[in-house]
């Protein structure tokens, strides 16, 4: 049986093949049937055709990233670091067959694309093949790249069986590559070259590459996960209760004693705390710094002040700022507040001097420091060490929790818990520093993710939702079938007229 995700063997004359296709494909626009093509790409057709995409000239792939957005995304990209053996695995054939060597993203945005200099500008010229495209099936109908990401599988098309017009004087091969912790698709490998180089070869450069890639960050996984269980060894290994370590995407990499996990995955809470280990089987998970992982142990065996009583910081957002002890809300005068977010900025300590320049700038006096943070340890109960000034007891905070989400990658959890700019109203010198970092990090993760639900949840903070070049990449990321693009062209709209 010949392979369905194969577009042409050594036996098949192109030429001839691809006439064939070419009837077919006018007889299905025509509104008959794909019977006649590999069953792969007859779904492609249907789903293309379903999502509205144009098969004329004018239903080229649209151009969701100028060059200084894509190549920021492609910089933070997983797959950035494995472009060298990309490179090579690729490089022969495409030097010999004159092939353009392509990496998208998990949406089929072209983020990375190497190739003669001749066929990057006819590619680019006749069917927008080029870096900051996208060439998802919605965005462009059947190709390889969005055909692998429709259906997560390697696939070769060629000429007419490509949905659209412009793109059927072409072949192209692409492999998806999958995250090895979880399993999603980080991306798409591909080579493109012109109709008449078609070959059966570039389907398996693709399909290897795809290969030796996952491989490779198979090997870099495992690698982390050595690193982690050395440095957290002693806080696993031998403390007389259950413990586990646990990588940030729920991954059980250690535990003591041996076999007590029921489960070799957990799904745990993006920023840690209590969760159901098992049915009836409460549990607490410890971030452990900044390295991605969490220390599991049953609820009863949770670290002194952690399950319960904990203070509660919230600093994020227009609402006034406010801290809840014991279950208790206490507002905060602004002056409270921005201390109380410095402290949690600075988990060091700040001298009574850095404080007051953090807080009051040049008119900063030593008095006014103390008599403030004394206020401040009466009005809410907060153990706040002295000198240097540092909070004492387990204090949590939304400020906290999103910079924490940040630095381990969950940027979607992230934008979901962003409520809007740090203490917006506040001039002191140190927020105002602090506010503009923060919120400047997260669009940058949410504008160079993969994560459409991420970016969702930007456009609808206070600071995103003014933001054009937001709203114009979530209209690309949204499929064509869901419900929000509406609203999000819409938004387009308004911030185009207003400009």
């Amino acid at each position: 049986m010949k392979n369905p995700w194969l577009a042409i063997d050594a036996t098949t004359s192109p030429a001839l093949r691809a006439r064939e296709v070419r009837d077919a494909w006018e007889r299905f626009l025509g509104g008959g049937t794909a019977a006649s093509v590999r069953r792969p790409i007859a779904d492609s057709w249907r789903r293309s055709s379903a999502a509205g995409v144009d098969p004329s000239p004018q239903g080229a792939a649209p151009s969701v990233a100028d060059d200084d957005e894509a190549a920021a995304r492609w910089e933070v990209h997983p797959l950035v670091s494995v472009a060298p053996l990309i490179r090579e695995c690729l490089a022969g054939i495409a030097d010999d067959a004159a092939h353009l060597m392509v990496v998208s993203d998990a949406d089929g945005t072209l983020l990375w694309l190497e190739g003669a200099p001749g066929v990057r500008l006819a590619a680019a010229n006749s069917m927008n093949f080029a870096v900051g495209a996208l060439w998802s099936e919605s965005g462009a109908g059947t190709n390889a790249i969005g055909t692998a990401l429709a259906a997560d599988h390697a696939v070769q098309v060629f000429a007419a069986e490509h949905f659209n017009e412009v793109v059927q004087a072409w072949t192209c091969a692409a492999a998806p590559v999958h995250d090895p912790d979880t399993g999603s698709v980080l991306g798409v490998i591909d080579l493109t070259s012109r109709m008449s180089t078609v070959h059966p070869h570039s389907f398996a450069v693709a399909v290897a590459t795809a290969g030796a890639v996952e491989a490779h960050l198979r090997c870099q996984m495992h690698e982390r996960d050595d690193r982690l269980r050395s440095r957290y060894r002693d806080r696993v290994i031998g403390r007389g209760d259950d413990r586990a370590l646990v990588t940030s995407s729920g991954r059980v990499i250690g535990t003591s004693p041996d076999g007590w996990m029921p489960v070799d995955r957990v799904a745990l809470p993006a920023s840690g705390g209590e969760f159901a280990l098992a049915p009836g089987v409460p549990a607490f998970a410890e971030p452990l710094d900044d390295n991605g992982a969490f220390l599991v142990r049953r609820l009863e065996h949770a670290p002194a002040g952690r399950s319960g009583g904990v203070a509660q910081l919230r600093l994020l957002g227009d609402d006034r700022a406010r801290v809840i002890v014991d279950q208790r809300p206490i507002t905060l005068r602004r002056r409270q507040a921005e201390i109380l977010a410095l402290l949690c900025l600075r988990p060091d300590g700040l001298t009574t001097e850095q404080l007051g320049r953090e807080v009051y700038g040049d008119m900063a006096s030593n008095s006014t420091v103390r008599g403030e943070v004394s206020r401040l340890r009466t009005l809410t109960g907060l153990a706040i060490e002295t000198e240097p000034y540092r909070l004492a007891g387990h204090v949590e905070s939304d400020l906290g929790r999103v910079a924490t989400l940040l630095r381990r990658g969950a940027i979607r959890a992230a934008a979901e818990l962003y409520a809007g700019p740090l203490l917006p109203y506040s001039d002191a010198p140190g927020v105002e520093r602090e506010r503009l970092a923060l919120d400047g990090w997260m669009r940058h993760a949410v504008m160079t993710g993969d994560d459409r639900e991420a970016l969702w949840a930007w456009v609808h903070t206070p600071s995103g939702q003014d933001d054009p070049a937001a709203w114009r990449h979530l209209l690309a990321a949204l499929d064509f079938r869901d419900p929000r693009r509406s609203h999000a062209a819409a938004q387009v709209g308004r911030l185009r007229a207003a400009a």
